[in-house]
């Protein structure tokens, strides 16, 4: 169930700062959930990425394009006040609000891996150009019922949570592939 050593490795572990700046330290936080998502989903072929554990539906690589679309509806929808691109704009999420998950099984690893890493870095670079004109305290385009907007710190610890919750299932799934298990990848 694993793909040739050819597939790239885990780069550096990434490790918030034990005492920087807010940003420093929930950009840290948020970087090292992405590298333990990607840590638990490197080296699974498509029956990898399709393993399930128990009576949920839940897989891999479910969870690798699910958090490719929350990664640009995030930044998209909250920060920018944009619609979401492709592939996400296509999709009738009313009448298929797991169409992420349920639609992964047609993607190939490297297709899941290229949408998750793409998107990634598409937040990395639209939270890059936002710290460079302010801090975390500045307001996002959308605006809430109540008429309030939220801040680059509140969409970034919602990623945050986002990941964490995933993250966890992503130990178990793994857990269950191939008996990977760990908070980070051996040194």
């Amino acid at each position: 169930m694993t793909e040739s050593a050819t597939e790239s490795t885990v780069e550096a572990w990434p490790e918030p700062p034990l005492a920087g700046t807010e940003a420093a330290a929930v950009l840290g936080a948020l970087e090292r959930q992405r590298a333990t998502l990607a840590w638990k989903c490197s080296g699974l072929d498509a029956a990898g990425l399709q393993a399930t554990v128990g009576a949920s539906t839940v897989t891999l690589g479910g969870l690798l394009k699910h958090l490719a679309h929350v990664e640009d509806s995030h930044f998209a929808r909250l920060w920018l006040g944009v619609p979401v691109g492709a592939p996400w704009d296509a999709v009738d999420w009313d009448s298929d609000p797991d169409w992420a998950y349920r639609s992964a099984a047609q993607d190939t690893p490297g297709q899941l891996r290229t949408l998750w890493q793409e998107s990634a870095a598409r937040s990395r670079a639209t939270v890059d150009a936002a710290l460079r004109a302010g801090g975390l305290d500045q307001l996002g385009a959308h605006v809430t019922r109540s008429g309030e907007r939220p801040n680059l710190r509140r969409i970034l610890l919602d990623l945050i949570e986002e990941y964490a919750r995933h993250v966890g299932h992503a130990d178990l799934i793994r857990e269950s592939v191939d008996g990977l298990t760990g908070e980070d990848p051996p040194r």
